[in-house]
């Protein structure tokens, strides 16, 4: 295992000539088999690097690659995001998940145009007062997009140094990331600081992955502790395990004579911040009471199949009830956050099981 200044457990911090061979060894493997030729590579200004880093965090690259290019195209640049809604944003990030990512994206663009003159700050204390920056992207985007000096810790970087270093304890924990960020301040080096980040995160992509490690390929494998033993996959070691509850919700998919359905708009923060989606109800009685003051229903409502969705924290299981009206319009049942909509037309981002709920019934009208 790689040398360092004290021999105990998540204190050891490597020499500078160990710092040194470390850094070394991953830029030499960076060279032949480093991916080059990612979209946000290209042309790598901080606005490119901050929309990636935050895409790909919590998400993997092939599914981010088609979203990436979609947003470049709808807003290549800062100024074009903070001018777009909210509603246009959050429907370019349809299907990638954690949305409050979304939100804070739209918002720190409208901040770099107001505050900045649409010019991004380029210290880390300018970035990280940016909404949804922290210090592990404000490094990426220093370093991979002006080339200055300065060291991340995404889950992949994470991955890598547990591993090497035999990281006692979870990751997610203050004291275990605390320790992570001395290693990897000592560990990058001053030189070449973004093409060693960016050989980090691909290490971990492709190499050190989480479940299968490939040591044997692995530049690292000499001084690689968890490699010297039988089971590398042991770290980093695991979150305490605990149960995710589950939860139930009622949506009401009203349609009216037109095929158009009502939906709402979610609340700005929380799960699904400003996504539309269907009325939701805790119970089924909750759901038919509201039925009950709205009137005009055509036949009894139909209860389809329940869909399953998991949060990171939560299942949650949907009841979705069919009703349709007898009326083209039930303007009594709008309030502020709802809307009359046609399926297929533009209104804004949808979350997963919603946008699945719409292809259900666009389905079943075009089996009948």
């Amino acid at each position: 295992m790689t040398k360092a200044t004290v021999d105990s457990k998540n204190t050891a911090i490597p020499t500078r000539a160990a710092g040194k061979k470390f850094s070394q060894a991953v830029l030499k493997w960076f060279e032949l088999y480093g991916r080059k030729h990612l979209p946000w590579q290209q042309n790598p200004t901080p606005y490119r690097v901050w929309v990636s880093e935050i895409m790909l965090q919590q998400t993997q690259v092939t599914t981010v690659i088609p979203y990436f290019e979609k947003f470049m195209r709808s807003f290549p640049d800062v100024v074009a995001l903070a001018a777009a809604t909210q509603d246009q944003v959050l429907q370019h990030w349809s299907g990638l998940g954690y949305y409050a990512r979304g939100r804070n994206l739209h918002a720190a663009a409208q901040l770099v145009v107001d505050q900045h003159g649409g010019v991004f700050p380029l210290t880390i204390e300018g970035l990280v007062a940016l909404p949804g920056i922290g210090r592990s992207t404000a490094g990426a985007i220093l370093s991979l997009a002006s080339g200055q000096n300065a060291s991340i810790l995404d889950g992949n970087v994470k991955r890598v140094l547990c591993r090497h270093y035999q990281v006692e304890g979870w990751y997610g924990q203050s004291a275990v990331e605390k320790y992570l960020w001395r290693l990897t301040d000592a560990v990058t080096p001053a030189d070449r600081t973004g093409e060693y980040n960016q050989a980090m995160m691909d290490l971990g992509a492709t190499l050190c992955t989480r479940s299968s490690p490939e040591c044997s390929r692995c530049p690292l494998v000499k001084t690689c502790g968890a490699a010297a033993t039988s089971h590398p996959a042991d770290w980093p070691h695991k979150k305490p395990k605990k149960d995710k509850p589950h939860r139930a919700t009622w949506m009401l998919i009203l349609e009216n004579s037109n095929g158009e359905v009502l939906m709402e708009r979610r609340p700005p923060s929380g799960i699904w911040g400003g996504l539309w989606g269907f009325p939701q109800f805790d119970d089924k009685a909750a759901a038919m009471a509201a039925l009950k003051r709205i009137g005009s229903v055509q036949g009894r409502p139909i209860q389809w199949a329940s869909v399953q969705h998991t949060f990171s924290h939560f299942h949650l299981e949907i009841s979705p009830l069919y009703v349709q009206l007898k009326a083209q319009r039930v303007d009594s049942v709008l309030d502020s956050r709802q809307v009359w909509y046609q399926p297929g037309a533009d209104l804004g981002g949808f979350a997963a099981p919603v946008s699945q709920l719409l292809k259900l019934l666009t389905e079943s009208h075009a089996s009948n």
